[in-house]
């Protein structure tokens, strides 16, 4: 497929406009930019991000302020064991006086999903996202309905080693374009929180900086930028190095590898280029893809981490010899 590469004005207003979501989430996440950064790297991509990390630290809060600083629908699930697939996706009613029937949409109508302890919920609930996450759409009781786009959902979960936790199966954190640590705030960044809120809570004073209409053509802009072949064949052998490693008994599936390219063209989109350069790629992989590799037992008999042999996965391989070529009339080869 042939399109047209973003102009000079369009890559200007996603660069800005990004920056100004990434500052307003700023206000309320403070000593993290790196981490904002890339939750709008994976809003602009069109992916789904897994904040992973121990309670307290500012996942909900993270996911709160990116539905905050965009006009645009936001659904909330706090996942328990007890909940049902419906309670996410909606149900259909019987209207006994009208004789007819009414389908009640759940919260995944909605542009931002923010799915609290998704790990909490039983794999039955869990997989309800899968239709959706995947294909932008839910089918209840035979009727297929559409999903809003664009349609971001942003799960966090604890350690799958705390109490009351179901590990969320392969297939659900394939769906996930990224998966993020939250970490605790360097003491710096924490004072200055416990000032901020201190007496106010800073999600209250957080404003619209740019609406959902705006965002979906920012998403478009990115999908259009340049990835020159070598690039593309570098994802590629990245990938395929996932599946030859004897420290890893699961790879990189082609889904993961489209997603590390779409990924890599938001982080170069937001630097304001119109093409993709190998730093990119390496700056996205680790989020992109550790969370679906699973390390062999001679792994964790050696204590090696899935993020230590992607590491050496990323230093062995060989990179493109150049990240951008040649693109004639401002036209390139998706």
């Amino acid at each position: 497929m042939v399109h047209a590469l973003p102009t000079p004005a369009e890559l200007d207003d996603l660069a800005e406009t990004a920056g100004r979501i990434r500052t307003a989430m700023e206000t309320v996440i403070s000593g993290r930019p790196d981490l904002v950064r890339l939750t709008v790297g994976v809003l602009l991509a069109e992916g789904h991000l897994l904040l992973e990390d121990v309670p307290g630290v500012g996942k909900t809060t993270l996911a709160k302020a990116l539905g905050r600083s965009i006009d645009c629908t936001v659904g909330r699930i706090q996942f328990t064991p007890d909940l049902l697939p419906s309670d996410l996706t909606g149900v259909t009613i019987y209207r006994q006086q009208e004789h007819t029937f009414e389908f009640r949409p759940g919260p995944v109508f909605a542009n931002i999903v923010i799915g609290d302890e998704i790990n909490r919920a039983s794999p039955k609930t869990q997989s309800a996202l899968l239709e959706c996450m995947q294909e932008g759409q839910t089918t209840i009781d035979g009727t297929t309905y559409q999903l809003p786009r664009p349609f971001l959902v942003l799960a966090t979960q604890n350690p799958i080693e705390m109490e009351g936790t179901y590990a969320l199966p392969e297939a659900q954190r394939d769906r996930f374009m990224a998966r993020l640590s939250v970490g605790y705030p360097a003491r710096s960044a924490e004072v200055e929180m416990l000032d901020r809120q201190e007496a106010v809570d800073p999600l209250e004073h957080l404003h619209h900086v740019t609406d959902v209409q705006h965002v979906a053509r920012m998403i478009d802009v990115a999908r259009r930028l340049y990835a020159a072949p070598g690039i593309k064949q570098y994802v590629v052998d990245l990938a395929g190095e996932t599946r030859d490693d004897p420290m890893l008994r699961l790879g990189a599936s082609p889904r993961a590898a489209i997603q590390l390219l779409r990924a890599a063209k938001a982080t170069a989109a937001m630097a304001g280029r119109d093409h993709v350069l190998p730093d990119d790629v390496q700056d996205v992989a680790l989020p992109v893809l550790a969370h679906r590799l699973l390390a062999s037992t001679d792994a964790r008999l050696a204590g090696r981490t899935v993020e230590e042999t992607l590491d050496a996965i990323l230093t062995r391989t060989r990179l493109p010899a150049s990240g951008r070529a040649a693109a004639p009339d401002r036209r390139a080869i998706s």
